[in-house]
């Protein structure tokens, strides 16, 4: 599945491609995040609790940062397991661009999920993905720039 988003966040893109890095703005924007550990400046563990439709599984996984091009963005990748429940695994090139004072934040995530999950049907796990990503990308946009973020653009 993929999903792609866009965002202006009030900060310069280097304050933005700052905060993408900071592992505890990291924690505290993604949804149901128990604990994010830093490895070395490309590599984290997760820790998430996350509930798709009627499943609800713990992941425990780890998160890569390659392709890093500062501050113009990178690709974060990850891959979880949640017991029974299944397996999700994927990854999403950040992009920043710079318009005036402001930055566009502009996303391309391309997710898979096996197991329990993946037996909730497609429609559903499609519209939970895009629910986290803007969950995400919005908390996020709000702790980094000053007013409230505007979506540009979902597909």
């Amino acid at each position: 599945m993929e999903i792609k988003g866009e965002y202006r966040i009030e900060a310069p893109r280097e304050k933005v491609f700052a905060a993408l890095n900071d592992q505890d703005i990291l924690k505290a924007c993604i949804p149901g995040c128990e604990s994010l550990e830093k490895l070395s400046d490309t590599e984290m563990t997760a820790k998430v609790r996350l509930r798709i439709g009627p499943v609800s599984a713990a992941f425990g996984g780890k998160v890569t940062l390659s392709d890093i091009d500062p501050p113009n963005g990178y690709k974060i990748s990850g891959e979880g397991q949640g017991g029974v429940a299944g397996f999700a695994k994927g990854g999403a090139v950040v992009r920043l661009t710079e318009d005036g004072g402001v930055t566009i934040l502009a996303y391309d995530v391309d997710a898979q999920v096996g197991g329990k999950i993946a037996q909730v049907g497609a429609r559903l796990i499609t519209g939970t993905a895009k629910k986290l990503a803007d969950q995400f990308f919005g908390k996020f946009a709000e702790k980094v720039g000053a007013p409230p973020p505007t979506p540009v653009e979902a597909a």
